[in-house]
């Protein structure tokens, strides 16, 4: 494996001075140890294309190539800012994109991974072709990490474009040096989300959940309960766009609707709160536990905004903050007799269990059981 902190000293010595992204499973010893050693100059972005925008800022300020990381999931957000801005055909500026590579593909095969990462993985390497990215693939085995990054910063600024590293999976080492999150709350978000489901047991209602282990924590209480799985739509990529996807249902629904969204991805498009907070029939719920739980637990902003006036600021007509899980089914009742969209910020502890299932049936076949459950209800 790449000794983290060896990295992060390679990147310095190459003359790296300020880190921005958002933060991946395959990166998360990586980000852990951005805090440790860029401290102020490490900003979690709230999306890959806010990060790119960061960077560009920056070297405009300081005429110094900025460092960028996201999953490769991320590549379509920041494919608008690399293309119209960063390119070598508009501004050119130099950036290291450093890209967790998730359903990599290794000698002609691809690594199973999860539903959401399978075309995504196949097409990574030709996008960055496409972009005219130059690139290199790193993994546990490489041992030359820091001609890697030199050599890569000196073609950036030769060529005036972004760069990119592809991290394949287990590349780097453990980081030991982590900032413990504590909390005052003694319940986690797979005991909101039982307790959520429960006080909808039988309400007519559908229910969009956002990426991340959410989705497995709905899919295991459902499995749990011996209820229905499919009357649920899993968002299991897409990260910020699942309260968009619950609104668009809505809008062609008579029943309430009921978004349970994280506070990472709700912080990620927030514009789009001003389209959902228009639909009467949304409940948008974010299970608020300050951090990316589902990809290493790093901080998000939800530590330190308040939610609730934001969301009251974008147009939601009814907005709760609950810190008790015995207000759960008093706020889930106000919220099912009001006339119009309502959103209910729950706070709760980091954490999940290791040992979570996943929805074992194909994605399109979940879609088609999901949409034969609407038209019954």
């Amino acid at each position: 494996m790449i000794d983290v902190q060896a990295f992060c000293k390679s990147l310095k010595k190459a003359g790296y001075k300020f880190i921005t992204g958002v933060p991946d499973s395959l990166l998360k010893e990586l980000t852990y140890s951005f805090d440790y050693f860029f401290k102020k100059n490490h900003i979690i972005s709230t999306n890959e294309g806010s990060a790119v925008a960061l960077a560009i800022g920056n070297y405009l300020g300081t005429k110094t190539p900025g460092v960028v990381y996201l999953q490769n999931s991320g590549l379509g957000n920041i494919i608008n800012p690399i293309t119209s801005l960063a390119n070598s055909k508009v501004y050119g500026i130099p950036i290291l994109l450093i890209i967790g590579w998730r359903g990599e593909v290794y000698n002609g095969k691809q690594i199973k991974d999860e539903p959401q990462h399978k075309f995504q993985g196949l097409i990574t390497i030709d996008q960055l072709k496409l972009l005219k990215i130059p690139y290199k693939i790193i993994s546990s085995k490489t041992k030359n990490f820091t001609k890697v990054i030199r050599d890569l910063k000196k073609k950036s600024i030769i060529y005036q474009t972004p760069s990119a590293i592809i991290v394949r999976k287990d590349t780097f080492s453990k980081f030991k040096n982590k900032n413990k999150t504590r909390s005052k709350y003694n319940y986690f978000r797979e005991d909101v989300i039982y307790d959520l489901i429960s006080q909808l047991k039988n309400k007519k209602t559908h229910i969009v959940c956002t990426t991340g282990m959410a989705s497995r924590e709905l899919y295991e209480a459902r499995i749990k309960k011996k209820e229905n799985e499919f009357q649920d739509f899993l968002s299991v990529g897409g990260m910020g766009h699942a309260s968009q996807i619950a609104a668009g249902l809505a809008l062609t629904n008579k029943n309430k609707i009921v978004c349970i969204d994280g506070d990472g991805a709700f912080l990620m498009h927030t514009g789009a709160l001003g389209i959902s907070s228009k639909v009467k029939n949304l409940i948008h719920i974010v299970i608020n536990n300050k951090s990316h739980d589902s990809v290493g637990g790093q901080p998000t902003l939800g530590n330190k905004l308040n939610l609730k006036k934001i969301s009251k600021e974008f147009g939601y007509k009814n907005s709760y903050l609950i810190e008790k899980r015995s207000k759960i089914p008093v706020i889930i009742n106000k919220c099912f007799k009001s006339k119009f969209s309502s959103m209910i910020i729950i706070n709760c502890n980091q954490g999940y269990r290791k040992n979570l299932g996943r929805p074992g049936q194909n994605m399109i076949i979940r879609k088609k059981n999901f949409i034969k459950f609407i038209h019954k209800l």
